[in-house]
């Protein structure tokens, strides 16, 4: 016997937001393999100074992201499915599903939330050792001019603070942009330039999660609505 009245509306309602939830998650999969390969990070994050890899820290939350887009939509799926049978097992189901994804992803926020300045600290302390390498010339140096020349190239930027920024560009001409009196005047800091690259990056996550945060919170109280009308008219 199916559900009638009120109940049957949250039933559609519930769909329908689990229809928006699965979008949410194809949205949210999409933007991860997007930054996990958007050509600025992979750029820089794929380096390697002799041993030393580039800081991977940035990518562990990008696959977190990944994960969390793919459960979305089978979740979503499993959703709207049960909603659609009038199912307490597979809405039972959902539920728990959604607790857990909820949970991940609030420690998925407490997560990023303490290393969103432990990311881009990492990056500029990797930049600053191959800039030291590659200025003293180092052992190894070439390896570091390399690395140095892809962040300058990648992020238009030249030194890591105003002294270096200011004059690099006039005596290592070999390690900055050709046009360095346009470096000269801007006074482009690379650490500036890669603290743009990652909160920008970070923002957009936080918006999704916080957006996606609500949705589920919705579908949760839905669910456990639509369960009750379902057993309710079942008794009767």
């Amino acid at each position: 016997m199916g559900v009638e009245g009120c109940t049957k509306c949250i039933k559609y309602l519930l769909f329908v937001f689990n229809f928006i939830f699965w979008l949410a998650g194809g949205i949210i999969l999409g933007v991860a393999l997007w930054l996990r390969h958007d050509s600025q990070t992979t750029n820089i994050l794929y380096l390697q100074l002799g041993e030393k890899p580039a800081p991977n820290t940035f990518y562990v939350g990008i696959y977190i992201l990944i994960a969390v887009g793919a459960v979305m939509m089978f979740v979503g799926f499993l959703g709207c499915y049960g909603a659609i049978q009038e199912s307490q097992c597979l809405l039972g189901t959902f539920f728990t599903c959604l607790v857990i994804l909820f949970a991940c992803e609030v420690a998925a926020g407490i997560w990023g939330f303490v290393n969103k300045d432990q990311i881009a600290k990492d990056v500029k302390q990797f930049y600053d050792q191959a800039l030291q390498q590659a200025l003293m010339g180092e052992s190894d140096a070439s390896n570091a001019k390399a690395v140095v020349k892809t962040f300058h190239e990648t992020l238009d930027c030249c030194g890591s603070d105003i002294v270096t920024s200011t004059f690099t560009p006039v005596w290592r001409d070999d390690l900055c942009r050709k046009d360095s009196l346009k470096s000269f005047f801007e006074n482009t800091s690379c650490h500036k330039k890669i603290d743009e690259l990652f909160s920008g990056k970070l923002y957009l996550i936080g918006i999704a999660a916080v957006v996606v945060a609500v949705i589920m919170i919705f579908e949760m109280i839905l669910s456990m609505v639509l369960c009750c009308g379902i057993r309710n008219s079942s008794v009767y």
